[in-house]
């Protein structure tokens, strides 16, 4: 039991067709209830830091708390930094003891990102820990970053796989539809599955990472506008397009979404059921169990799309 990097989970995934789930974590429950299904799942598991995460719970207490989890659990986790703005922040988690980070310059025009991902790579190799990076960009809001549909692009497979030779990076993030935040589509779901097989062509033994791809499912949704919630119209990922999407190299699926919805659905339920509850442990719970079992379902049903593990 121990941090780990994802390397050897990659590998695993790519020879026997499924995913490695990557779940965002803010606080104790969070974790608690990740781990929690991934040890009943007997699952491999990466635990992701955003931006927002490292400024709300504070970098020292995340890594505790995920030090924590694997003392509890006897897991081996990936700690791993998501949408790394830059190489100072991509070095700090370096530092800090993650195992894992993701540098973005999706953002910058070709040579850039290559130039400030192969800083990133150079330095975290140098200490053990593995590098993702994102070529083409998603739609939607992942903490403070914003893109615009408009100016949302899809990954080309030829400049993907020059990405991949230039940089070194041990995993890609790719743009073929998904998007962050709860409203990934206003009409019919779509994936570029074509793009993603031609990708997978060119660098087959490069995993290939979906963000954005949580599905939002309806009941969660259902359930925090029943009791007082304001989310009308959202709509994720639906998973038989996920399990697709890991049948042709995508071997880290990144969740988040389905997160907060499951643990906000629960607290808002709890609170209206039970308006006598002020101890925070009445409704944190309860939310936690819901994490679980969210993410007891993304491993078993979405993830696992071959059956082996």
């Amino acid at each position: 039991m121990a941090l780990v990097t994802p390397d050897k989970m990659f590998q695993k995934a790519l020879k026997e067709d499924y995913a490695v789930g990557a779940f965002n974590v803010n606080n104790m429950e969070i974790i608690q209830g990740i781990v929690d299904a991934a040890k009943e799942e007997n699952a491999p598991l990466i635990l992701q830091v955003s931006a927002g995460a490292r400024k709300y719970a504070r970098p020292a207490y995340l890594v505790k708390l995920v030090e924590a989890a694997i003392l509890d659990t006897g897991l081996d986790i990936v700690l791993h930094l998501d949408h790394g703005e830059d190489f100072e922040i991509c070095k700090k988690c370096v530092d800090d003891g993650f195992t894992s980070v993701m540098v973005d310059g999706s953002k910058y025009p070709f040579k850039e990102n290559v130039a400030l991902t192969k800083e990133v790579v150079e330095y975290a190799h140098a200490h053990g820990v593995s590098v993702e990076a994102e070529l083409g960009r998603l739609a939607g809001i992942e903490d403070n970053v914003s893109v615009d549909k408009r100016s949302a692009s899809f990954t080309d497979p030829d400049e993907a796989a020059e990405f991949v030779k230039l940089t070194a990076v041990d995993s890609l993030a790719i743009a073929i539809g998904t998007s962050h935040g709860a409203y990934k589509f206003k009409g019919d779901p779509y994936l570029d599955f074509e793009r993603l097989k031609i990708i997978n062509k060119l660098i087959p033994d490069t995993p290939l990472v979906l963000h954005g791809a949580s599905t939002v499912l309806p009941e969660f949704v259902s359930l925090c506008n029943r009791y007082g919630g304001d989310i009308p119209g959202a709509k994720g990922v639906p998973e038989e397009m996920i399990r697709e999407a890991v049948k042709h190299g995508v071997c880290k699926v990144n969740i988040d979404t389905d997160l907060r919805l499951a643990m906000t659905a629960e607290i808002r339920k709890h609170l209206t059921d039970h308006p006598e509850d002020f101890d925070p442990r009445k409704y944190l719970g309860p939310a936690r169990d819901a994490i679980q079992a969210m993410v007891s379902h993304k491993i078993r049903n979405v993830l696992n799309a071959s059956g082996k593990r």
